[in-house]
């Protein structure tokens, strides 16, 4: 009893990662083991059943939280973009501009995911989207099946990094920290993704030229002006609706959630315009959104449920002296929680990360003086790992789904690997240089302290009492 008195948080986080091992819910895995812990304490004397009643107040925070309201926005935006033919149109103009190059097929299919990434937000939408109509075309002209699948399914997890990613606006609630500010931060390392995975297709091209050849004469149907003409109609919708959504955002017009407003009536707006707009399409769209919702919200219930109690019987006492005593500082912290993502993401999604390890590193990442938007995109860039990992990465299933059976599994796996260790060494490139993330973030104009005047004015004697 005296050794499990004196290790309940260790003990604690035990018992979720065996609940994880299981394949149990990861929502009421996360209750279940915070409520059976919480009991426990309290009959150890280590926390007073008043302290569960903190519980009401941390429920009553998440149905109340308007940032998260974003989340239903951005989903309902993703999955009406993702059925209303605007893809095509972008993949089909983009293609044939790139068309005469080798790989210009993935080259077309990388600045169309990063365009659909910055519109939707969800992995999803963009990996299903891209998958549908990239994967015939690229096969029919003679591209490789695992440098197709691998291009394919990294230009959707693109979609975790460029704002208006779901994840940041996540990560931004759990570090306590401005939307505003994670997307800024964000504008540098999507960049440097987006050039990674560019400098791959032309070393593939290079090297194996035969994977990715350029679209043959009769398939470019479009030339001169009435091609420009075409890229221009597929592209300017796009940026508009981008500016809609991040340009509100940055320019401080509107908060998240209201731009997430603004690009789900801006979604309907292109359907309709598109002559896609339909009820059946209208209500795939709200129930992809309620799932998902419900998901998110299930989880965050829970992992507050898990925090609580845990923080309770002592465990952020316990993270901070097992992180913080890390050799090498900071970059042993760093190395080491990058590290621990990485591995943990071969079994739980973005969001159970997010919500279950985010607030114990968060504290510690602080104590260590670590600027926490770097910190908060620095884990993003690594949690779209989680998307490419064989055998779970969700992409991966995206693509299994979608693809005809002559596409072997094996070849979507294999396909995935290069891309995979490009996103790999993003996250190296933002340890070593975190410029690439502050550079972006509004400092505000400098204010020297010792310019700043106090002057109180006191009476040289006090006023006359008036006692009548």
């Amino acid at each position: 009893m005296t050794f499990v008195r004196d290790n309940m948080a260790p003990l604690m986080f035990g018992g979720l990662v065996v609940f994880m091992l299981i394949g149990y819910p990861a929502a009421f895995s996360l209750a279940a083991v915070g409520l059976f812990f919480g009991f426990i304490g309290i009959e150890f004397g280590l926390i007073s059943p008043d302290y569960l009643g903190n519980l009401t107040y941390q429920l009553y925070g998440i149905v109340s939280n308007d940032l998260l309201l974003a989340i239903p926005f951005f989903t309902f935006m993703g999955a009406i973009l993702e059925r209303c033919g605007l893809a095509e149109d972008l993949l089909d103009s983009i293609g044939q501009l790139f068309g005469p190059v080798r790989g210009g097929l993935s080259y077309a299919v990388i600045f169309v995911g990063a365009i659909l990434g910055a519109i939707t937000g969800t992995v999803a939408a963009s990996v299903i989207a891209m998958g549908v109509i990239s994967v015939p075309i690229m096969m029919k002209y003679g591209y490789s099946t695992r440098h197709t699948m691998g291009v394919i399914a990294a230009s959707g997890t693109i979609t975790q990094v460029i704002p208006p990613s779901l994840v940041l606006v996540v990560l931004a609630d759990q570090l306590g920290r401005s939307v505003g500010d994670m997307y800024a931060g964000a504008i540098g390392p999507s960049i440097i993704q987006i050039a990674l995975f560019c400098i791959w297709v032309f070393i593939v091209s290079v090297v194996w030229p035969k994977d990715v050849p350029a679209l043959p004469e009769e398939a470019r149907t479009l030339h001169g002006w009435a091609l420009w003409r075409k890229c221009l109609r597929g592209i300017i919708p796009s940026l508009g609706l981008i500016f809609l959504v991040l340009g509100t955002i940055f320019l401080g017009l509107a908060t998240p959630t209201e731009a997430g407003a603004l690009g789900a009536v801006g979604a309907l707006l292109l359907a309709a315009v598109s002559g896609t707009l339909t009820w059946p399409l209208v209500y795939q769209g709200m129930s992809t959104t309620m799932r998902l919702t419900a998901m998110v919200v299930y989880i965050l219930i829970g992992a507050r449920t898990f925090s609580l109690v845990f923080q309770g019987v002592g465990g952020k006492e316990w993270i901070e002296h097992l992180l913080a005593a890390l050799p090498g500082g900071q970059l042993g912290f760093l190395v080491f929680v990058n590290i621990l993502i990485f591995v943990i993401a071969f079994f739980l999604d973005f969001f159970e990360i997010a919500f279950i390890l985010i607030p114990l590193l968060a504290p510690v990442a602080e104590k260590l003086g670590i600027d926490l938007v770097w910190f908060g995109v620095l884990i993003c860039a690594n949690i779209q790992t989680s998307f490419m990992h064989p055998p779970f990465g969700f992409a991966l299933f995206y693509l299994r789904g979608i693809t005809p059976p002559s596409v072997k599994t094996s070849d979507i796996y294999w396909g995935a690997i290069p891309w995979l260790f490009l996103q790999v060494i993003l996250v190296a490139i933002l340890i070593i240089w975190p410029e690439s993330v502050t550079y972006w973030i509004s400092k505000g104009p400098p204010v020297d302290p010792k310019s700043i005047k106090f002057e109180i004015q006191i009476p040289e004697s006090p006023p006359p009492l008036n006692l009548q």
